[in-house]
């Protein structure tokens, strides 16, 4: 398996992993988001493949002060073999290397298996509601 930065040719590949894997791409995720996205920190959108098969990804943003991570999805089929967690230490020492301190991430509370894979590689829960508006809608 390896792990690498994004690239746009990856972008079918990516939306097709996550809807696989049970997330639904929003507004935010259309190929001109995730092109305006890279511009700031590509490094942060990261894939993992196995023999040219796209097989993981996590999205990584840095905004000079919070690490946030979106979509991280592990094809079904590959789940339980550490690809997430992989994918997620990656992510974190490319956080460190910007200078980031903290990472934050959302979960649906309904979400219950993936707020336990989040806690066993050391997130806590914070005691915050999210809320949020969306001001420009991409198509």
């Amino acid at each position: 398996m390896d792990i690498r930065s994004f690239q746009m040719t990856d972008y079918e590949a990516v939306v097709e992993l996550w809807m696989r894997a049970g997330l639904t791409p929003s507004p935010s995720d259309s190929r001109e988001a995730i092109e305006k996205k890279l511009q700031r920190d590509p490094e942060l959108f990261l894939v993992a493949t196995e023999q040219d098969q796209l097989i993981g990804a996590v999205m990584g943003a840095f905004d000079g002060r919070r690490g946030w991570v979106y979509h991280l999805a592990v094809d079904p089929q590959c789940q339980g073999k550490q690809i997430g967690r992989l994918l997620m230490n990656e992510l974190e020492e490319r956080m460190r290397a910007v200078g980031c301190d903290k990472m934050n991430l959302l979960v649906a509370q309904d979400n219950v298996r993936v707020g336990a894979f989040y806690q066993k590689l050391g997130f806590t829960r914070d005691d915050v509601f999210f809320m949020g508006k969306w001001i420009n809608r991409l198509s």
